[in-house]
């Protein structure tokens, strides 16, 4: 990026402020937050980021002798970005906000109602940003380059001090088993469920849930993850499916299980020679620490290497790699999640299924190197479409 603004014979002041960012806080409806360092919360993170950035280039503003009311912040918002943010710009009525978006902060609001935010793209979707910038003559390694989330790294890293473990955790995961034939649940749980599973499975055409579901397992995973159920965000659990590699019956299982499980919003794959067999309950304690930060640089690397080497950023529309601390047995690690992403909004979009839009060898090479990566427990692949699961998992 800086290459491409310097050929425009731009003069481009490059800031490292990563100390400020990570000692940062925020005020949100007047309550301070915790430094950014210290905050599990995604929407805490998300916020602490968007505002900081704004401080920090108010400061370099200064540095040059500008005055404030001259100065006009230039951001490359797109319409997404305003309806999960739930900004008045893309929903007329009362939105709920699926998630805060760093160029969509209060404090960019506030600039923004001064008439100093030039945001030329906020109409827009990122398909109709690329074909604008194919027509602009932009190079395409510009254009096609996989999207990175403004507050970075950040929140592909999902931070827990304690496992979740709500009151609901038993009689979902009783509510697994019984799904794919591995339990007997409660009588009131099976009175309650039997036509509701059945409505779903109906509606999918399946008749016969056995032979989609044989050899898997399914158990809970005790963290949350943001999602969108209906038309407003959802903080709940992950959902973590072992054994056969059946992608056919992996992805129908991805779709059913949030349907039927309300309170689980992501289904991932968990690569191993063993299934899981759960309870699963431990997780690794985690905040933005420089070793996990470091955790994920590497293995988003890996993943991002073999991208380019299998020519898959413009089949593939972004595919995040996020740090999750479920340990599995192994304290002190954590785990990494693969999530691809098929889209021409980013409103609604479907994961790319394994031997059709993502090659098997691309995928063997990626888990086999993160499996190899120091502290990690487990390489997990994100099955689930948009809804229920946002493209990020923060």
């Amino acid at each position: 990026m800086q290459l491409a603004l310097a050929t425009l014979s731009l003069r481009l002041i490059v800031v490292d402020a990563s100390e400020t960012f990570y000692n940062s806080a925020t005020s949100i409806k007047g309550v301070q937050t915790p430094l950014l360092k210290h905050t599990p919360q995604p929407e805490e993170k998300r916020k602490i980021i968007g505002d900081t950035f704004m401080r920090v280039a108010e400061v370099e503003v200064q540095k040059l002798g500008l005055q404030p009311e001259d100065i006009f912040l230039v951001q490359g918002t797109l319409r997404p970005d305003l309806i999960e943010s739930a900004s008045h710009l893309a929903s007329k009525g009362k939105a709920d906000a699926i998630k805060t978006h760093h160029n969509d902060t209060e404090l960019v609001r506030q600039l923004r109602d001064l008439g100093r935010v030039v945001e030329p793209l906020k109409d827009l979707h990122k398909d109709e940003v690329r074909i604008l910038g194919t027509k602009l003559g932009l190079p395409d390694d510009l254009i096609w380059r996989q999207p990175f989330p403004g507050p970075g790294l950040a929140i592909r890293i999902i931070c827990a001090e304690k496992p979740f473990l709500d009151d609901t955790f038993e009689s979902t995961n009783e509510l697994l088993d019984y799904l794919l034939f591995r339990g007997t649940p409660s009588p009131a749980l099976d009175v309650k469920y039997k036509q509701h599973i059945s409505n779903i499975l109906q509606a999918h055409g399946i008749s016969d849930l056995s032979k989609i579901a044989h050899g898997i397992h399914a158990t809970l995973l005790p963290i949350k993850t943001v999602g969108v159920q209906g038309d407003a965000r959802s903080y709940r659990y992950l959902c973590g499916l072992s054994g056969p590699r059946n992608w056919d019956s992996l992805l129908c299982l991805a779709q059913i299980i949030p349907q039927i499980c309300h309170n689980v919003n992501r289904v991932v794959y968990l690569f191993g020679d063993e299934p899981v067999v759960g309870p699963v309950k431990d997780i690794t304690p985690t905040l933005l620490t420089p070793d996990v930060i470091s955790q994920i640089q590497e293995a988003d690397d890996i993943v991002n290497k073999h991208l380019y080497e299998y020519g898959l950023v413009r089949t593939l529309s972004q595919v995040p790699c996020i740090s999750f601390p479920v340990n599995f047995g192994v304290p002190g690690n954590r785990s990494i999640a693969i999530r691809t992403f098929i889209t021409n909004d980013f409103m609604t979009g479907v994961v790319a299924k394994p031997g059709v839009e993502m090659p098997l060898e691309c995928l063997d090479k990626m888990v086999d190197e993160l499996q190899r990566v120091a502290g990690v427990s487990k390489v997990a692949y994100d099955l689930t479409c948009k809804p229920p699961g946002t493209t990020e998992w923060e």
